[in-house]
């Protein structure tokens, strides 16, 4: 499938593409279409690794950006990933020219797992 333009382009939380997916699941497996290999294996992929629900996704990214030193992609990349660890976290930060002392590490994964 070749893509001729693109309309228009937002972010989305793996929680709320899995919702979006299981959605398509349900039309195709109600009107009888076939579902092909990719979709298949893209529901697949959401339902394996959305770790929380949708909704809970997207309050965690409202309050990440409360947080001083959060730009919205590490927010969705956080609220996507879910770490448990510094270490997780700061690989998140690795690309980052800052670095985040261990109390705004710890705060971040306070709401992480408040969010759970």
């Amino acid at each position: 499938m070749k893509v001729k333009r693109i309309i228009s382009e937002e972010r989305m939380l793996l929680p709320e593409l899995r919702d979006v997916l299981l959605s398509v699941e349900a039309a195709r497996l109600e009107s009888g279409d076939e579902m092909s290999y990719e979709l298949r294996k893209s529901i697949e992929h959401a339902n394996h690794l959305s770790k929380t629900s949708a909704e809970k996704a997207r309050a965690l990214v409202d309050e990440l950006m409360k947080l001083e030193k959060m730009k919205e992609d590490i927010a969705y990349r956080i609220a996507n990933l879910m770490p448990r660890t510094r270490d997780e976290l700061r690989a998140i930060y690795a690309k980052e020219r800052f670095n985040l002392t261990t109390e705004e590490l710890d705060e971040i994964l306070d709401l992480v797992m408040t969010h759970f």
